[in-house]
């Protein structure tokens, strides 16, 4: 009998801890815990992830895309020769919502844009959510060619601007992997031909392996949706772009994120690497590019 007594005295310890642990992780089990860095910065390849900045946080972004790799050595060493660049600055008014605009030397083109972080993936939330949306504005004198070979003359301003809105969805599905889709509308005020529409639909897919903790890869491809038969039946030539599909490495160190990348498309707007890439891969129409981001904190110092 005492023996007995001896042994449930003992146990009685053990048993509450049992308890307390449980309690614990019910508490736990409660508290909202949130997914952290998705993506390594807030643009993936030539398009956006759902990543915001912090609050009172800027990024200033440099990006370069070089002439494609198929244009010879001698007269164009792989494209090397020549450069399109976009100089560009977001600002994060708070942890969620984001403002930017960038410079772009293709078309000469200044563009506006807006993100705003609507839900974010946590222990009871299996996704982010990101809506993004902006306009771009031609400022190319009237009566230029553009890529395709159509001649582009504006009448007014208003037919200069185009918009783009996006829903970006993304899951970090481990501490490697993380996927996103981006459906994406595309509206241009006016078209370069009358053939072509002025609203464009595109499914976007991208993601990010990563490697080390300083090294990932990256891949991103929009499918646009539109009916190349028709175009091709009415216009009486062959449909003149193509999906853009990119791979790419991002390097971090510290403050700055390098991304370099092999891409179809030279533009580095939605305008341009949606709706405008004339590269083909299978014919080596292939632009070495990168992108630098530097982010600087704008925060008050404490006392």
């Amino acid at each position: 009998m005492k023996k007995i007594l001896f042994l449930l005295f003992a146990c009685t310890p053990l048993f509450a801890q049992d308890d307390l642990l449980a309690m614990l992780e019910k508490e736990d089990a409660k508290k909202t815990t949130f997914t952290q860095a998705t993506f390594k910065g807030t643009r993936l390849i030539n398009g956006q992830t759902v990543e915001t900045l912090a609050k009172q946080h800027l990024n200033f972004w440099i990006s370069h895309r070089f002439g494609s790799v198929n244009s010879g050595f001698i007269d164009n060493f792989f494209g090397l020769d020549e450069a399109k660049i976009r100089l560009g600055v977001e600002y994060s008014l708070t942890d969620q919502l984001l403002l930017g605009m960038g410079r772009s030397t293709i078309e000469k083109t200044y563009d506006f844009y807006a993100k705003y972080k609507v839900i974010a993936q946590s222990n009871k939330m299996p996704v982010t959510a990101t809506l993004y949306g902006g306009m771009t504005t031609n400022t190319m004198p009237t009566g230029y060619t553009t890529s395709s070979g159509n001649v582009m003359r504006y009448e007014n301003n208003l037919q200069r601007q185009s918009y783009f809105s996006q829903l970006l969805v993304a899951r970090k599905f481990s501490d490697k992997l993380s996927l996103q889709l981006m459906p994406t509308v595309l509206h241009n005020n006016k078209s370069e031909s009358i053939y072509l529409e002025n609203t464009m639909l595109s499914m976007g897919f991208g993601g990010r392996y990563k490697l080390t903790n300083r090294f990932s890869i990256s891949a991103e491809y929009y499918k646009n949706i539109v009916d190349k038969e028709d175009y091709e039946e009415s216009a009486g030539t062959v449909y003149p772009y193509q999906d853009s599909f990119s791979l790419g490495v991002d390097i971090e160190t510290g403050g700055h994120v390098f991304q370099l990348h092999l891409t179809n498309s030279r533009g580095m707007t939605e305008k341009h690497f949606i709706g405008q890439t004339t590269g083909t891969w299978g014919a080596g129409d292939i632009f070495y590019g990168f992108n630098v981001a530097r982010t600087f904190s704008l925060e008050p110092k404490k006392k």
